[in-house]
């Protein structure tokens, strides 16, 4: 069997972190504003379709 000792991503090089920051404050805005959408969406289907 091989040996599965050492974890890979913890030795790698290049990480670009700045880049998975900027990524990751995209996904909680689309995530904020696609809640907030969908809310909206609802409570005017709520009052509109009734």
């Amino acid at each position: 069997m091989a040996d599965h000792s050492e974890v890979a991503y913890t030795t790698a090089d290049g990480m670009d972190y700045p880049a998975h920051e900027q990524t990751y404050e995209g996904f909680l805005v689309m995530t904020k504003y696609g809640t907030i959408s969908v809310i909206v969406l609802l409570a005017l289907m709520a009052i509109f379709l009734t």
